[in-house]
């Protein structure tokens, strides 16, 4: 594997325990708050795992705003991205990881190249934005209502990207 990051945003402590989660299973070691990051740290790795909570009425968590055009500020050209994104798919069922979304429209003319999107089956939500072509750009977490279901979720979704990273 490639030198790998993982930067989260995360404000309640559910992004970041699924960022450690994924590190952990993944055998990767730098985990970076996205509150801290920088373009010349994100220069440095090959692959990016990036990860953010939905707040509001469907936004990337607030540290993201800088995150993003830090990582805009950094030659993302050639990179491999891979998005996961948490959210709450009963109380916020219209816009169900919508942060993640956000981040893949963000990235989507930077030159990188986005893997993982994963199966909308098994999820119950009405609407969100992370939704392209029928699947989801990244890996969708529920951990609230659907923590059950979160390490077989992320199992599969790194079983999935691995290769490419």
């Amino acid at each position: 594997m490639k030198k790998t990051v993982i930067i989260y945003g995360s404000s309640t402590g559910t992004c970041q325990n699924i960022a450690e989660i994924i590190a952990t299973k993944l055998g990767v070691s730098d985990i970076l708050d996205v509150a801290k990051v920088t373009a010349s740290q994100i220069s440095a790795y090959d692959n990016l795992i990036l990860g953010t909570s939905t707040w509001g009425a469907g936004e990337m968590q607030d540290d993201w705003y800088d995150g993003i055009k830090e990582l805009k500020n950094a030659n993302l050209n050639g990179k491999t991205v891979a998005l996961f994104g948490c959210g709450d798919s009963q109380s916020y069922s219209d816009t169900f990881c919508d942060g993640m979304g956000e981040i893949y429209r963000e990235l989507q003319s930077s030159g990188c190249n986005i893997i993982g999107s994963t199966p909308t089956d098994g999820y119950t939500y009405d609407n969100s934005t992370a939704v392209a072509d029928g699947r989801f750009v990244g890996l969708a977490i529920d951990d609230v209502n659907e923590s059950d279901l979160t390490e077989n979720r992320i199992d599969a979704w790194i079983a999935s990207i691995k290769e490419q990273l």
